[in-house]
């Protein structure tokens, strides 16, 4: 723990200074002032992040984190436990939706193994494994203490792996039957908002299944009793390796100062974990959708984030992300490349092109 709190004291705020010197070069483009709304806000905010006016977006990576749940075993799921397997094996093949769409906004991924209940030989699945699986919350914790803690220091080591390879925005995916149960926990648990209205259907359960999801979940918070204001101590006993090693994504973009994309309700989870750790984290973050799933509505607000679209997607896997990473470059590439009032011929005073600093 104390290597943890050491990494999170050097988290900084963003930026403002850059920030607002970045507002007001794109005020004095050839445009009424918050005219392109977010895509102008999305370059301040990244501005802000990356310490100067950001010019491009060189590399882009989803980090998916892959895990199995002991909670499945209380029918929580449509979903057989091997799916879990199955679909981590996939991502490499390159074959599912967060992989198809990945290849058309041409961007990478990066499978992790944190705790699947099987072992890979593919070597493009990294093996991070913490054990085949957390313990079943519904009868105690679903990890220990440092359990939870490994998983986060492996996403932050994960962030500081892909920025030394030159990524400089990275998107949160995961893959792990069970997890939007653990997910609507943790969001119960830091919301205050009653568990019966953040569980949804996850996979497609049925009215029934539905029901005893919401049971096993809410039996899952009064068992284990999770302390708000300890958040190691939420994540390990209602939580999941895949939605811990996020919360380490999440604070690694915090730390080393790159830009992490939200997915959907898993991701979101997270990202809450995350914010408890370091209010400043939040200031590194992006939503991309809002989830279908019923408790994305009460995530964001909890994160105090604006999703940038709304698709009616519920699919996970980090799916969110490409298209998300889209919106940002468009908006990226939109800012450094139109003309300025000057250029345009229209005199406004006070303006400072910081494209030539």
């Amino acid at each position: 723990m104390d290597e943890l709190k050491k990494l999170l004291s050097g988290i900084e705020e963003v930026n403002r200074e850059v920030m607002n010197n970045s507002k007001n070069y794109i005020d004095h483009l050839s445009k009424p002032i918050g005219s392109l709304g977010v895509l102008e806000e999305i370059v301040v905010k990244l501005s802000g992040i990356k310490g100067e006016h950001i010019k491009e977006i060189k590399k882009k990576n989803i980090v998916i984190m892959c895990a199995d749940n002991g909670i499945q075993e209380s029918g929580v799921s449509s979903c057989p436990r091997e799916v879990t397997a199955t679909v981590t094996e996939n991502f490499v093949k390159g074959t599912t939706g967060v992989c198809i769409l990945s290849r058309y906004y041409n961007n990478d991924t990066t499978v992790v193994d944190i705790g699947v209940d099987k072992e890979f030989t593919d070597p493009r699945i990294i093996n991070r494994k913490i054990r085949y699986g957390t313990s079943n919350m519904t009868k105690g914790p679903a990890m220990t203490r440092e359990e939870a803690i490994k998983a986060i220091k492996i996403g932050i080591d994960i962030v500081k792996e892909l920025k030394n390879q030159g990524y400089d925005l990275i998107g949160t995916g995961e893959m792990g039957v069970g997890n939007t149960a653990t997910s609507a926990a943790i969001i119960s648990v830091f919301s205050g908002i009653d568990s019966d209205l953040i569980v949804g259907k996850g996979s497609g359960l049925t009215d029934d299944g539905l029901s005893h999801k919401k049971a096993m979940v809410k039996k899952s918070i009064e068992i284990n009793k999770p302390n708000k204001n300890d958040v190691i101590d939420v994540l390990s006993k209602v939580g999941g390796f895949d939605i811990a090693g996020l919360c380490g994504v999440f604070l690694g973009g915090a730390i080393y100062k790159v830009p992490v994309v939200i997915d959907g309700l898993i991701s979101s989870a997270a990202a809450i974990c995350a914010k408890e750790l370091s209010s400043k984290a939040s200031g590194y973050m992006f939503a991309s959708h809002l989830s279908a799933e019923p408790g994305a509505q009460y995530a964001m607000k909890t994160l105090g984030l604006e999703p940038m679209f709304s698709l009616g997607m519920r699919l996970g896997e980090g799916s969110g992300c490409p298209i998300a990473f889209g919106i940002i470059e468009s908006a990226v590439f939109t800012m450094n490349n139109m003309d300025s009032f000057n250029e345009a011929g229209i005199d406004k005073k006070d303006y400072i092109d910081i494209r030539k600093q």
